[in-house]
């Protein structure tokens, strides 16, 4: 993983790279114009000919958040995995995204593109 965005809720408490075991969702339809992405895989590190990679950019968000209408949106694909919901890391990063969420806390959204423009 790769955190892109340390300041927004939730994230300063992961390292900028780390591995963790979990069950990764590939979204095929985002565009970072209308999200900020927090968290990546880093493509360097996979196997991208793969059949089951779908993305072609190598642009794998894990974690990202935008305004939807006049609500925030938080979504993470981490979790799936039992044993991380007992991480405090996993933990802190929901809890202050439910936070953020809920207006209790705030954060520059503004879309990014992809560091370095590319894989």
């Amino acid at each position: 993983m790769i955190v892109e965005d340390p300041a927004f809720p939730g994230m300063a408490q992961w390292p900028a790279a780390f591995v963790i075991r979990d069950e990764i969702y590939q979204t095929r339809l985002y565009s970072r114009d209308k999200l900020r992405v927090l968290m990546r895989l880093d493509p360097a590190k996979l196997d991208l000919s793969r059949k089951t990679v779908h993305r072609t950019d190598g642009d794998f968000a894990v974690s990202w958040a935008k305004t939807y209408g006049k609500g925030r949106v938080f979504y993470s694909t981490l979790g799936h995995v039992v044993e991380n919901w007992d991480r405090p890391d996993m933990q802190k990063m929901y809890f202050e995204a439910i936070r953020w969420a809920l207006r209790l806390a705030d954060a520059d959204i503004t879309p990014r593109p992809l560091p370095g423009g590319a894989r």
